[in-house]
C-alpha cells in the first residue's frame, strides 16, 4: 500500500490527539483476569503506522498467526481488542451486544449528525431502525425497480465509448439511487443537484483530519453539512404545506410517531437522511467496482453470467419490456457472484464497538472503554470456513456457509438495514451491463487502494462500449 508522508503525519497527529483526550478516561485493567496477548506498540501512537502504512489485511493476518483469534493492540491512541473468530464476533454483535456500544470519532458524528441511528442504542435506535427497514421492505423496493433501471440505462449510455473511473461512477450511481429511496423520485431537480454538490463536499471531508480551519477539507465539509441541513428543512417544509405524506423514506420519517405520539424533530430526520446517504453509497459502489473487475478477470464466468442475463433480456423482448422485481429474484448465478464478491473483497473489513463494562471472554479481560473490533475479513478468508479463500469461486455459495462465518452486512441490531436495496441495485446494473455492453480495464490490472474502503487501483479505470461495437483488440 502506498502512503504519502503527509498522510502518515496526519495519523500521528490524530493518534496523539486521541491519546490526550482519552488518557484520563481509560480505566486500568483488572489484575485478576489477564488481557489478551499482543503488543500495544509505541506510546501514544500504538501500532497505527503498522496498520496504515501497509495492506491492513497483512497486519490482521500477521497478528492472528502470532497471537491467535483474540489479541490486543493500540490504534489511533485507543487500546483495542481484535477478534477473529465467528464465535467472538457473534458474542460482541449478537448474543452480548448490550455490553458493547457502537463507537465513532466525534468528527464523524458531527459530519453526519448526532441523531443518526447508527450512533445509538436502545429504544431510539430500535424505533429508527424499524422505520428505515419498513421503507426498504420488498413491497416498497418493488416500486423502485423502474426508476433504478432508468438510472442504470442513463449512466451506461453516458459511459459508452469513454474511459471512466469505475468507483467514482458507481458512487454517483449509488447516490442517485439513495435519492430515489429517500425522496421517491419526486425531488425537484435543483434540490437534487444542490444535495449532490454539497454531499460530495461533505464526503471529501469525512475522512480528513478534523481541524476546523478555513481552507481545510474538514472546514469546507462542515459548511456544506449546514447547507444540507438547510435544504432538507426546506424540502420538509414544502411537503408539510402540500399536506400529503409520501411513502418514501422521508415521508416515513416525517409521519412517524412514537409510543407517546411524539414526532421526530427536523434535526433527527435530517441526520438520519444524511446517515442513509452515507451508508448507501461507498460500500455499494465498492462492491460494484469489484464485481466488474472479477468478471473482467474471469471470461468464462462472464460468459455464464451473460447467458443468464440474456435469457431474461430475451424474455423482455431485448429491451422492449422493463425488468421486473420477480426477474431480479431469479438471477441465481448473479446472486452467487454478488455473495462471493462481498466475501472476497470484504469491503467492511471490521467494525468498531466499545465495551461499556468490563467483559470477560474466553478467559481474557476486555476492559471498559476499550475498543473492540470483530475482524470480518479474517473470518471470510479463513480456509477452515472457505476452501482456497483467495480464489474467486461463486460456486461455493451453492450451499449456505457455516453459521456466523459470512458477515457482509454485519449482524445483530446494527446490521445493515439496506442490504436488499444494495443487492437490487447490483442485479439491475449487472443485467444491463453484461446484456448490452463490453468493457476493458485500462492501466494497471492489479493493486489496491484504501479510501478508506478497499477498491482496485486508481478506482478501476475502464472503457465501456455497446456490444454491437467490436473493439480493435477483440476484448470483452
Amino acid at each position: 500500500m502506498e502512503m504519502c508522508y503527509e498522510v502518515i503525519c496526519t495519523f500521528l497527529l490524530l493518534a496523539l490527539l486521541a491519546y490526550l483526550l482519552t488518557r484520563n478516561h481509560t480505566r486500568r485493567p483488572q489484575a485478576k483476569v489477564k488481557l489478551p496477548p499482543g503488543s500495544m506498540g509505541w506510546p501514544y501512537i500504538g501500532e497505527t503506522l503498522q496498520l496504515y502504512s501497509q495492506d491492513p489485511n497483512i497486519f490482521f493476518a500477521t497478528k492472528q498467526k502470532r497471537y491467535g483469534e483474540i489479541f490486543k493492540t493500540q490504534v489511533l491512541g485507543y487500546p483495542c481488542v481484535m477478534l477473529a473468530s465467528p464465535e467472538a464476533a457473534r458474542f460482541v454483535l449478537v448474543t452480548q451486544a448490550h455490553l458493547f456500544k457502537p463507537t465513532y470519532p466525534r468528527s464523524k458524528e458531527r459530519m453526519i449528525g448526532p441523531w443518526a441511528l447508527f450512533f445509538h442504542q436502545g429504544d431510539y435506535h430500535m424505533r429508527l431502525r424499524k422505520l428505515v427497514q419498513s421503507s426498504l421492505a420488498p413491497e416498497n423496493l418493488r416500486g423502485l425497480v423502474p426508476d433504478i433501471e432508468a438510472t442504470v440505462i442513463s449512466m451506461l449510455d453516458s459511459w459508452d465509448g469513454h474511459v471512466v473511473k469505475t468507483f467514482h461512477a458507481m458512487k454517483k450511481f449509488s447516490f442517485d439511487v439513495g435519492i430515489l429511496t429517500i425522496f421517491g423520485g419526486r425531488l425537484e431537480e435543483h434540490y437534487k443537484q444542490e444535495l449532490k454538490r454539497n454531499y460530495f463536499i461533505v464526503d471529501k471531508g469525512y475522512n480528513s483530519f478534523p481541524i476546523n480551519i478555513p481552507g481545510t477539507l474538514f472546514h469546507k465539509a462542515i459548511k456544506a453539512r449546514k447547507r444540507l441541513r438547510q435544504m432538507l428543512g426546506e424540502i420538509m417544509s414544502e411537503r408539510r404545506k402540500k399536506g400529503v405524506m409520501e411513502k418514501d423514506l422521508l415521508g416515513c420519517l416525517m409521519d412517524s410517531s412514537g409510543d407517546k405520539d411524539e414526532h421526530l424533530s427536523d434535526d433527527q430526520i435530517a441526520d438520519n437522511i444524511i446517515g442513509v446517504l452515507f451508508a448507501a453509497q461507498d460500500t455499494t459502489a465498492s462492491v460494484l467496482t469489484w464485481i466488474l473487475k472479477y468478471l473482467h478477470d474471469n471470461p468464462k464466468l462472464l460468459e455464464a453470467v451473460k447467458a443468464e442475463q440474456m435469457g431474461i433480456h430475451g424474455t423482455n423482448g431485448y429491451g422492449k419490456q422493463p425488468l421486473t422485481w420477480t426477474q431480479t429474484r431469479g438471477m441465481v448465478l448473479t446472486h452467487r457472484i454478488i455473495l462471493e464478491s462481498l466475501r472476497m473483497a470484504s469491503i467492511i473489513s471490521f467494525t468498531f464497538r466499545e465495551a461499556v463494562v468490563d467483559v470477560e471472554y474466553n478467559g481474557y479481560l476486555i476492559p471498559r472503554g476499550w475498543k473492540v473490533m470483530p475482524l470480518f475479513r479474517n473470518i471470510h478468508h479463513n480456509p477452515e470456513f472457505f476452501r482456497d479463500p483467495q480464489k474467486f469461486d461463486p460456486s461455493r455459495f451453492k450451499t449456505a456457509p457455516k453459521p456466523n462465518t459470512f458477515w457482509p452486512f454485519g449482524n445483530g441490531v446494527h446490521s445493515c438495514p439496506g442490504n436488499e436495496l444494495a443487492k437490487l441495485e447490483i442485479f439491475i446494473l449487472i443485467h444491463h451491463l453484461v446484456a448490452k455492453y463490453r468493457w476493458e480495464v485500462e492501466g494497471p490490472q492489479s493493486g489496491i487502494e484504501y479510501s478508506p474502503f478497499l477498491v482496485p487501483k486508481h478506482g478501476l479505470p475502464a472503457k465501456l462500449w455497446r456490444a454491437s461495437v467490436i473493439s480493435s483488440s477483440g476484448a470483452a
